[in-house]
């Protein structure tokens, strides 16, 4: 399923706060309020490269906090799952203190609703959905389950994001925040080219 230019799905669900208390229902429509977000599933706790994300994305967090970016964590675990794993030390296999929301989609109700259900397994695959102040989607990104994600390029692509919306001009391939971007006419992409086109 493409979700991008659609509206993300909102969902009701139970969650481990950024304290690590329970929250037994958090709404993802209020809590995202006219904030850029970061949407992404795990397949499950406990296990091998998801919690290297996981941690990384912590690690990382100043980032998009500086960016004023909201990032949700998703798998099919418990509540109970995600608190005991924040409670693991990383030593032994847990993630310790996360500071984002960790929520449960115990049903799956919610992977389904965004199409990334794997397809015998029934869990999550590795989805990450960058999403608009107005509930838009405009990146996802997708890997099956072996495969980590780049930290750095969810950033770049949330810089993409801000450049585009403050300035109306499109980011090339390899547009790092600070590089030339391109105003979307056949003068700014010949502009592009003269002078840029070692950057590719």
């Amino acid at each position: 399923m493409i979700l991008v230019t659609k509206k993300a799905p909102d969902f009701d669900a139970p969650a481990v706060s950024k304290n690590g208390s329970i929250i037994d229902n958090f709404n993802f429509y209020n809590y995202v309020d006219n904030k850029i977000t970061v949407l992404f599933f795990w397949p499950l706790d406990f296990t091998f490269v998801c919690p290297t994300e996981i941690i990384s994305l912590n690690k990382n967090l100043n980032d998009f906090n500086k960016r004023n970016v909201k990032i949700l964590g998703i798998s099919c675990d418990s509540q109970f799952v995600h608190y005991a794993w924040r409670n693991t030390p990383i030593k032994n296999g847990g993630i310790g203190n996360i500071n984002f929301i960790m929520i449960s989609d115990i049903k799956k109700n919610i992977q389904k609703s965004y199409g990334i259900e794997h397809p015998e397994l029934g869990i999550a695959l590795r989805a990450l959905f960058l999403i608009d102040k107005k509930k838009i989607v405009r990146h996802q990104l997708i890997n099956d389950l072996p495969f980590g994600r780049n930290i750095t390029e969810i950033i770049r692509m949330i810089d993409a994001l801000n450049h585009y919306e403050k300035y109306g001009n499109v980011c090339p391939a390899q547009w790092k925040k600070g590089k030339k971007s391109i105003i979307p006419n056949n003068a700014g992409i010949t502009d592009y080219l003269s002078h840029h086109i070692d950057e590719l």
